[in-house]
C-alpha cells in the first residue's frame, strides 16, 4: 500500500507545476483569464471528491475496500490519459471535475489499513503509510516539470496515466484484504448513513476531530496559491520556480521525518492530547512567518510547519479507527475526507482574497489565528468530555 500511495501521490502531483502552463497552451488568454482558471480547475476536483468520498467509503464499508481502491486508481489513470488529448479549457475543467470522483485514493487506503492494524499502533502504522504520499508529493512536482520540458506537457499526462495505472496492478497483485468480524459481538454489522451520522453527533470529541479536519485544510491550503508570489517578494525573480519548490518541499520535508514518530507518541499518550499539542504548534509556528525578511527563514518555518501539520493526519484517522466501530469506519472517514476536501476549496479562495486585500503578512495572521482556535476548541471539548479520550490501550 506504501507503494501504491507513493505512485498515485506522486504522479498526481507532477501536473500540478504545469496545469497553468497546459492552460496557456489551450489558446491565446490574458494573464488574468489563465490565472483564474488554473485556480477553478485546480479547484474543481475537490468539489466533486467532497460529493463522492462517503459514498465510496460507505460502499468500500459494504463490499470491501480493496475493490475501491482498484477502482479508483483506474478512473483516475483514465481522467489524465484523456486530459493529455483537451484541445479547450472546458475539457479540461470537465475532466479535473470526473477526476474528482476518483480522487479518494489515499484516504481509502487509510481506512484500509486502519481497518487491518490492531488499535494499539494504529498511529504508527498510519504514519508510516503516509510517508509513501508524502514521498510521492515531494518527487512529483519536480519530476513532472523536469518531464514535461523534455517530452511536452501532452505526452506528461500519458506518462503520469500509466504510472497511477501501475498503483492500480500493485493493489489487485499485492494486497489482500481481511474481511474483519466486529471487534464486539454486540457490535452491529451494518450501520444506515442516518445511524453513522447519529454516532458522529453523539460523540462530541469525535465531531470535533472532523470540524478540526476542515480547518487544517483551509490553514495549510490558505498559503499555497500565494507561496510563490510571496518567495518572489522576499527573493526577487531569479530562480523563482526553484526557490518556490524548496519552501514547498520544506513543509514536506519536516512532515516526512516526524509522521511516523507523531503516531507512535500518540499510541502511547493519547490521540486526543497529540492532537492538541499539535494544533498549538502549527498556530504558533506560522505566526512568525508574516515576518520573514528572507526566504530561508520562510524555509526553516515551513519546516517546523511540516513537522506539526505531518502528525495531524496519522493521529486524527488513527483516533478515528477507536471511536468508529469496524462496520461504519469508511463512511465515517469518507465525511473527514469531505471536510478535508471542502477545505482544500475554501483554502485557496480564502488565501488569495485575503493577500489581495490586506498583503502576504495578513494571511499568516490569519491561519496562525484559525490553528491556535482549533487547539482551544478541541483543547475545550478534550477537557469537557474525558471519558471520550480515554486511551486506546486500556480499551
Amino acid at each position: 500500500m506504501w507503494f501504491a500511495n507513493f505512485f498515485i501521490a506522486g504522479s498526481i502531483t507532477m501536473v500540478l507545476p504545469f496545469l497553468s502552463l497546459y492552460i496557456e497552451e489551450l489558446g491565446s488568454f490574458t494573464d488574468s483569464f489563465v490565472q483564474t482558471w488554473s485556480g477553478v480547475t485546480f479547484g474543481v476536483t475537490f468539489v466533486s471528491a467532497f460529493i463522492f468520498s462517503p459514498i465510496w467509503g460507505r460502499i468500500g464499508d459494504k463490499y470491501g475496500r480493496k475493490k475501491i481502491l482498484i477502482m479508483s486508481a483506474c478512473g483516475l489513470a483514465l481522467s489524465v490519459f484523456l486530459m493529455g488529448f483537451v484541445t479547450s479549457v472546458w475539457q479540461l475543467f470537465m475532466l479535473r471535475l470526473f477526476m474528482g470522483i476518483f480522487t479518494g485514493f489515499i484516504p481509502m487506503s487509510q481506512a484500509l489499513i486502519s481497518t487491518q492494524t490492531p488499535k494499539d499502533i494504529a498511529g504508527q502504522v498510519l504514519g508510516t503509510l503516509q510517508t509513501g504520499s508524502i514521498t510521492g508529493s515531494l518527487l512529483g512536482p519536480v519530476l513532472g516539470g523536469l518531464i514535461a520540458d523534455e517530452i511536452g506537457y501532452a505526452t506528461t499526462f500519458h506518462f503520469v496515466a500509466i504510472v497511477v495505472a501501475l498503483s492500480s496492478i500493485i493493489v489487485a497483485i499485492g494486497i489482500k484484504e481481511q474481511r474483519l468480524e466486529n471487534e464486539n459481538s454486540n457490535e452491529q454489522s451494518s450501520y444506515s448513513s442516518k445511524e453513522v451520522l447519529g454516532h458522529i453527533i453523539k460523540h462530541p470529541v469525535l465531531l470535533m476531530v472532523m470540524v478540526v479536519s476542515l480547518f487544517v485544510q483551509i490553514a495549510h491550503f490558505s498559503i499555497q496559491p500565494i507561496l510563490s508570489l510571496f518567495v518572489g517578494n522576499l527573493h526577487g525573480p531569479e530562480n523563482i520556480a526553484l526557490f518556490s519548490g524548496i519552501a514547498f518541499s520544506a513543509a514536506g520535508m519536516g512532515n516526512l521525518l516526524m509522521a511516523r514518530r507523531w503516531g507512535r507518541i500518540a499510541d502511547k499518550k493519547g490521540y486526543v492530547k497529540i492532537l492538541v499539542f499539535l494544533l498549538f504548534m502549527a498556530g504558533i509556528v506560522y505566526f512568525p512567518a508574516a515576518f520573514v525578511t528572507n526566504i530561508w527563514q520562510l524555509v526553516v518555518l515551513r519546516f517546523l510547519l511540516g513537522i506539526s501539520i505531518g502528525g495531524i493526519i496519522p493521529v486524527r484517522t488513527a483516533y478515528i479507527r477507536q471511536e468508529a466501530p469496524i462496520a461504519m469506519q469508511g463512511e465515517v472517514l469518507g465525511y473527514n475526507t469531505s471536510l478535508r476536501f471542502l477545505g482544500n476549496v475554501i483554502g485557496p479562495a480564502m488565501g488569495g482574497m485575503i493577500s489581495g486585500a490586506f498583503g502576504f503578512s495578513a494571511v499568516f495572521f490569519i491561519t496562525s489565528t484559525l490553528l491556535l482556535c482549533c487547539g482551544g476548541m478541541m483543547l475545550f471539548t478534550m477537557l469537557k468530555n474525558p471519558n471520550a479520550v480515554r486511551h486506546a490501550a486500556s480499551h
